[in-house]
């Protein structure tokens, strides 16, 4: 069995992805661990976005790399994330805040087979 993608993209979400692309330039989502924006997921323009040594690169999704921080990913390494779009503007850290839409993280647990074949392919990359 391939290992799974540990996070994955709607369709609407590629969508406004494009849409972001378009206006911003290269792009990379972060999940955030829960402070100012609770645990939105950011979209960010990729240039000039700081990733450090404590944040994993998890995977991509419509080619944007998406990273997490190391003690966040302790509790959602077990699931997958699907990053999906909701109605209402996110509260201003994320760049889809003024298309009035927010990113949202959806998640479903890994089956033991999934689990195990993620475990064969070693840990996520440490970004910095």
């Amino acid at each position: 069995m391939s290992a799974p993608a540990r996070v994955v993209a709607t369709e609407e979400t590629l969508r406004w992805m494009a849409i972001l692309r378009e206006k911003h330039g290269a792009l990379l989502f972060y999940q955030s661990g829960g402070c100012c924006e609770g645990s939105a997921p950011l979209c960010n323009p990729l240039q000039g976005y700081y990733i450090g040594p404590r944040d994993l690169l998890i995977g991509e999704i419509g080619g944007c790399p998406f990273y997490i921080r190391e003690d966040q990913f302790e509790y959602w390494r077990h699931t997958q994330l699907i990053i999906d779009v909701v109605p209402g503007g996110s509260n201003g850290f994320s760049l889809e805040a003024p298309e009035g839409i927010s990113f949202h993280t959806r998640s479903r647990v890994f089956t033991d087979a999934e689990c195990q074949a993620l475990a064969a392919c070693g840990e996520p990359a440490r970004g910095g």
